[in-house]
């Protein structure tokens, strides 16, 4: 039995998608529905059984439930959340108690980290577990993924063969509708391009960076899913990796495949950055994906413009969730 943390969310739903694919279909979904429509990401998945996240909790205190493997994806993934104690509890507790659990039962945890733990790349991106108490991620969000890695880290002889933290980079794609202003510049740029037939992006504070040239490692969620698989099936050992394209691209040719994909003309406005975000901006991440590679994950990478393009078309456009694709 697998357990999926997270799995009504946006990366949590597409890899119960992928694992279907695969010939897996007993799986527990754990997740916290609330008010959210993210529900909707769950139909058409199989699985076995459903649990909310205080019920998943529990039966873990009491050793109820014994997975082969839990895939946690579930936490608070508001980069810009002010709620220090909520992160702290969400994404550093929680991912505690599992970890304790999965390490007394020997159960596989894969659990998502992020590379807004990297900060401005001072350090670079490369997701050497010995490099982890150099970073300084720049806001609370990244900072909560951060102590995690940490703990694990510090609190074992050696990071524990059982536990894989994936450090996530820009992950864009279908299912990532119900994550408001969390969502994609790709689907917001969609939004916006229909409603007003342009996009505004931040003016560039830094020097080193023109306006709409700042670089992020942008990767769709179909390659996100394989990666995740692959170190699943291959029974990978206990480290921290880098899930990301191995690219970095310019906000400019991020949105320009949508302009294209509509069949209209480039408009791209460029407005202030707001005060409050200019100290937490990363202006260029990276993904180091040797570590991978070296695992022989041969899988070849969408490029952004097909990724996009293929989003726009057979998603966005048709108002799609992964789970409705018939391969």
């Amino acid at each position: 039995m697998i357990v999926v943390t997270g799995g009504a969310g946006f990366i949590g739903s597409a890899f119960i998608w992928h694992l279907n694919k695969m010939g897996h279909d007993e799986i527990v979904v754990v997740d916290s529905l609330k008010k959210s429509t993210k529900w909707k990401n769950l139909r058409n998945l199989k699985f076995k059984d459903y649990l909310e996240k205080e019920d998943f909790l529990k039966l873990i205190e009491e050793k109820k439930i014994s997975p082969k493997t839990i895939f946690h994806f579930g936490a608070c993934s508001n980069t810009t959340e002010e709620d220090n104690s909520y992160l702290i509890k969400n994404n550093f507790e929680y991912s505690k108690i599992l970890a304790k659990f999965t390490m007394k039962k020997n159960i596989k945890l894969i659990y998502a980290s992020s590379a807004a733990t990297y900060g401005k790349g001072k350090k670079g991106f490369d997701d050497d577990i010995n490099k982890l108490d150099s970073l300084k991620p720049l806001n609370m969000y990244g900072f909560s993924k951060h102590i995690f890695d940490l703990w694990i880290f510090r609190n074992f002889t050696k990071w524990p063969e059982n536990i894989l933290g994936l450090k996530f980079f820009n992950v864009f794609g279908p299912n990532e509708y119900h994550k408001g202003e969390m969502r994609s510049m790709v689907i917001k740029s969609f939004e916006n391009i229909l409603k007003t037939g342009k996009v505004r992006l931040f003016k560039s504070h830094n020097p080193e960076f023109k306006d709409g040239e700042q670089k992020r490692d942008f990767i769709y969620i179909k390659d996100v899913v394989k990666m995740v698989y692959f170190l699943f099936e291959k029974n990978a050992k206990g480290d921290i990796y880098n899930i990301g394209s191995g690219k970095a691209t310019t906000w400019i040719n991020l949105i320009t495949p949508i302009f294209k994909a509509l069949k209209k003309d480039i408009r791209i406005e460029f407005i202030p950055m707001p005060e409050q975000l200019r100290k937490q901006y990363q202006y260029y991440t990276c993904a180091n994906m040797e570590k991978l590679e070296k695992l022989k994950y041969s899988e070849s990478i969408y490029p952004i413009e097909k990724a996009v393009k293929e989003y726009v078309l057979d998603f966005l456009l048709k108002n799609k969730y992964i789970q409705d694709e018939k391969n």
